[in-house]
């Protein structure tokens, strides 16, 4: 079985084989100033697509570490929500185009992770016969699992003006036992057919009056999570249980007990891992801005490390094992490991002060409360 790592390392190889320049992970700080975080693989590289800068490469590869926080309520609930993860993604800057696109997508997810093909389906933009024609010819999928879809979810735009395109994306079919129907179908919202790559045609400028001029430079910008790429290939439905998160939440059971609270320890692996890359890429906890994203991370983490009854400060003894599953391609994590374990150290005594403060004049609150009941 191939670790999360394992798969990493084989997508940025199978692409540097293909002449692409692997680029090193951006801070999740992003240099555009419109975003708070950075939120996909791309957003490093959009001056680049825009023409405002030269790229280092037409080609060009990366693993981008995202955080994403417009869903936080819903980590450890579902199967695919995180607050930080990580976009697998290759990119062309008008070099190569849809014909190359496909074939290595194709090619990386059936030859190189050893996807059957049988459970796997793409979608296309419903105009984009190119593209159609180009699965037929390549994949060798039959018509009833290359989906045209007419929607918004298969054409994307930067803005409401700009570079744009349409979008092919393929799907893992987890089997009929999986509630959930296919892209374009009523069900589509089920977990039997899980979105693991897009490829985005970017070829269009659109204009103020909605019309598509032609790009003179075509670019391809594809994305594929690797927490969800790596549950299929494990055989999981879940990415908390593929092996890399399985790590961090057996050490966070063997530190705080709990084994029957799921809940909480996804989420204390989920919310370590986004608190410590924040940290290390210069975020610090406050009351404003990133600083107040930061905070409310590393609060709910330590809110269900106190629900599971640890009395002491302890989020900040779970670094070593985040620094030891994740430290060799992310070395800032082993750089700044003494600063994050301080960081959340101080954070913790502060979030416990404030829980104690509040207990008490909760319980001042109640006492006062049934003495007025009495009278």
């Amino acid at each position: 079985m191939l670790t999360l790592n394992e798969i990493r390392e084989k997508y940025l190889k199978y692409f540097e084989k293909q002449k692409h320049k692997v680029l090193k992970s951006s801070s999740l700080i992003p240099s555009d100033p419109s975003l708070m975080f950075t939120v996909a693989g791309m957003v490093p590289l959009k001056n680049y697509y825009l023409g405002l800068e030269t790229p280092p490469s037409k080609r060009m590869a990366s693993c981008q570490k995202c955080v994403r926080t417009n869903d936080i309520e819903n980590v450890g609930r579902t199967a695919r929500h995180q607050t930080f993860f990580e976009m697998l993604g290759n990119f062309s800057i008008g070099d190569y185009f849809k014909k190359e696109a496909i074939t290595w997508s194709w090619d990386f997810l059936t030859n190189y992770l050893m996807l059957p093909p049988e459970k796997l389906l793409a979608t296309v933009y419903y105009n984009d016969e190119e593209a159609y024609q180009l699965w037929k010819d390549i994949s060798k999928l039959p018509d009833d699992r290359i989906i045209k879809i007419s929607t918004n979810d298969n054409f994307w735009a930067m803005g409401d003006t700009g570079p744009c395109g349409p979008c092919s994306e393929i799907f893992f079919d987890y089997g009929e036992e999986v509630a959930g129907g296919k892209p374009g179908t009523p069900d589509e919202d089920g977990d039997r057919y899980v979105e693991i790559w897009n490829n985005v045609f970017t070829q269009f400028d659109k204009q103020l009056d909605g019309s598509l001029a032609s790009l003179k430079h075509k670019n391809i910008d594809t994305g594929m999570g690797l927490e969800r790429i790596s549950s299929v290939v494990q055989g999981k439905h879940n990415n908390f249980d593929t092996d890399l998160f399985q790590q961090l939440i057996s050490n966070s059971v063997g530190m705080f007990g709990g084994k029957e609270n799921v809940l909480a320890h996804k989420v204390i692996a989920d919310h370590l891992r986004a608190s410590a890359f924040l940290i290390a890429d210069g975020v610090l906890p406050s009351n404003e801005g990133r600083g107040y994203v930061l905070r409310r991370i590393m609060r709910r983490a330590m809110r269900h490390i106190h629900q599971l009854g640890v009395k002491d400060v302890s989020m900040f003894r779970l670094v070593p094992k985040l620094v030891d599953v994740m430290g060799n391609p992310y070395t800032e994590l082993k750089d700044k490991e003494d600063f994050i374990m301080e960081t959340l150290e101080d954070e913790e005594k502060r979030f416990r002060q404030t829980l104690e403060k509040g207990l008490k004049i909760l319980e001042e609150e109640i006492d006062k409360y049934y003495k007025n009941l009495n009278k």
